[in-house]
């Protein structure tokens, strides 16, 4: 059973049962305590789906989970304004309401889930299994006990999870994708085309004289979006990074040289062996053969041989101590001189004797070629450990209304002072501003505040804090025309060059419509034919577009018709259409019945899940839910 679900975790539902489900359950359990999450707390519900009650517990912790796998994706931390822009607050009860909507219609349907079922699911699990694949109870219990639940809270959701995958199961199963269907899918995909085309250039439009003072002013009113000032901003920006505030000079050598000496490991390489082994049955059969090997009667090599251990399989390799998995073997390995050949050596997979062929000997830096590495990293860390209370001082002074350029003066630290720049980060030249620290996350926040808002500090990749303040703000506003006349003149005359083409191209695709050849077309244009055979749906091909090709293909054979292409325009004739039969129950049609099929149930359970929500009836308390989330809208 958990492998079917595990199976539906490939589509939406199977991310409600294992994302929202299990994950809910052991995030609950972490935020709220065990009795609190499952006892559902005396809070009045956020949501309820019939007789099914969302409470404001699992709305909380089912967001502050999904918060902060976005956090963890993202590597930074989410404002609830920047979450509640992503949407997580809508997705998380979207998702609760489609559980509850599950568990609703289990209860109404009577739907029961066997003891042995539940049973056969967790040991199935694999989570709960032993290296041998088998159920291991200390492995079960210790898994809950991490997670703070006892057996029977487990047992009793898994018996819902269960009950609520065998309903969509029984909803969704056996899904027929339609023969009609399948069969068009492979016309879709499998048919080819073959045509011949012009490729007119710009120059074709002929001489394109320059815009009456009329026609750019029209063209102006048409486009004037194009030409619209963006809003610009005009930013403060306080910014306390740990690569700024370190101070390597600061550090003293004792401090270096103590890490030095405690971990010469990193500074320097291990003594590394090429090492040989060959294993035996027992002790005994090793002692004679280590024997006849000092006793010069058989080469180590002789004895591989006769142990079936092939030349190339002798070696371990050449590996550090660390590096050898079995201790006993790694010991002895280290203990020979080059050449030696060990006492027998009983390891974890059996008793083998040891060669030593080369010693590469351990390596170590010098402490002055590093001591600037280990200097910096060590004031790295002090400024790390020091941002938390230089936070918290530039807080307080922000409480009190200080600016932000007083706070940077007094603690010397770095302001980033911007005087115009727009949401995409380009000053009123077109240039990139450049100095803002994570652009993306603190333009976008700056464009959201207004002058004098009070804003709370973004945190940076780097695990430092970013304050802002807008002191100044130019609205978008439209430019004059004698402002951005010479781009005007620019976007009329390519206007006027893509028109002029056009109709050339329609001119030329009729005229292949009446029957004129495509070779004395071109030849009048003193343009060359150019042929494309095996043409496939969305698929660029040399200078033709995947859009062109899309035109070819919604154009009949041996027809004609014309599409743009940058500054050029192509004018084609569809020359012929080639498509495999269609064969029933081939691996192609297997494959597209395998890939709709999935669809076709996603479709299904989204409709069911629909009706029982509209039979059972939804209800949302706007204000638990904002209280849910920790926050006002």
């Amino acid at each position: 059973m958990l492998q079917n679900m595990r199976n539906a975790s490939q589509h939406w539902l199977g991310k409600i049962v294992m994302t929202i489900v299990f994950t809910l359950l052991i995030a609950g359990v972490a935020i709220f305590g065990v009795e609190e999450f499952f006892r559902g707390g005396s809070s009045t519900a956020v949501a309820t789906v019939g007789r099914t009650p969302i409470s404001a517990e699992a709305v909380r912790a089912a967001y502050q989970n999904q918060l902060q796998r976005y956090q963890q994706q993202l590597k930074r931390n989410l404002t609830p304004d920047q979450a509640r822009a992503l949407g997580l607050d809508r997705q998380v009860l979207s998702q609760l309401v489609t559980e509850a909507s599950l568990d609703q219609k289990t209860h109404d349907l009577g739907l029961a889930v066997s003891d042995a079922a539940v049973l056969r699911a967790i040991h199935d699990e694999k989570s709960f299994q032993n290296a041998e694949g088998r159920f291991d109870p200390q492995l079960f219990y210790q898994t809950l006990q991490r997670a703070g639940l006892n057996e029977a809270m487990f047992v009793r959701e898994q018996r819902a999870v269960i009950a609520r995958l065998q309903l969509a199961e029984a909803v969704a199963a056996d899904i027929t994708v339609p023969l009609a269907l399948r069969e068009a899918v492979h016309r879709y995909s499998t048919e080819r085309r073959a045509a011949a085309y012009l490729m007119l250039p710009a120059s074709a439009a002929g001489e394109i004289p320059a815009p009456t003072d009329e026609e750019l002013k029209s063209y102006y009113e048409g486009n004037a979006a194009a030409y619209r000032a963006p809003e610009y901003r005009g930013i403060n920006l306080l910014v306390l990074d740990p690569d700024a505030l370190a101070k390597p000079e600061e550090v003293g050598e004792d401090a270096v040289r103590k890490v030095y000496e405690g971990q010469k490991e990193r500074f320097g390489a291990p003594e590394r062996r090429t090492i040989q082994q060959i294993v035996f049955p027992d002790e005994s059969a090793a002692e004679a053969a280590r024997k006849q090997i000092e006793g010069g009667d058989k080469p180590f090599e002789a004895v591989a041989i006769e142990r079936g251990t092939d030349a190339k399989d002798l070696s371990l390799g050449t590996l550090s101590k660390a590096e050898l998995f079995d201790p006993a073997v790694a010991d002895a390995a280290f203990a020979l001189q080059q050449g030696a050949v060990s006492q027998p050596v009983k390891g974890r997979f059996g008793t083998v004797l040891l060669r030593v062929t080369a010693i590469e000997p351990a390596t170590l830096k010098p402490f002055d070629e590093v001591a600037p590495e280990i200097r910096k990293q060590l004031a790295l860390q002090r400024a790390r450990d020091s941002i938390d209370t230089i936070h918290d001082a530039v807080e307080d002074q922000r409480a009190s209304a200080k600016p932000l350029a007083d706070i940077a003066r007094e603690r010397n630290l770095p302001l980033v002072s911007v005087a115009a720049v727009d949401s995409l980060g380009k000053d009123p030249q077109g240039r990139t501003v450049e100095g803002i620290p994570d652009a993306d996350t603190t333009l976008a926040a700056a464009f959201r505040s207004e002058i004098g808002g009070d804003n709370e500090p973004l945190r940076t990749k780097t695990g430092g804090y970013v304050w802002y303040d807008v002191t100044r703000i130019d609205p978008a506003h439209d430019k004059p025309l004698a402002e951005v006349r010479d781009p005007v003149a620019a976007g009329w005359k390519s206007a006027e060059t893509a028109r002029r083409l056009a109709a050339k191209g329609k001119d030329l695709s009729e005229r292949l419509d009446k029957g004129e050849a495509i070779d004395a077309l071109a030849a009048e244009a003193g343009i060359a034919v150019q042929k494309a055979e095996d043409l496939a749906r969305n698929q660029p091909k040399g200078d033709l577009t995947a859009d062109i090709i899309n035109r070819i293909f919604a154009t009949n054979v041996d027809k004609a018709g014309s599409a743009a292409s940058g500054d050029a325009r192509a004018v084609y004739k569809v020359m012929a259409a080639t498509m495999p039969a269609f064969v029933p129950g081939s691996q192609t049609d297997k494959a597209i019945e395998a890939n709709f099929r999935t669809a076709l149930s996603d479709d299904v359970l989204g409709e069911f899940i629909a009706e029982v929500q509209k039979s059972a009836g939804v209800s949302v308390n706007q204000t638990n839910f904002r209280r849910a989330i920790g926050g006002e809208y």
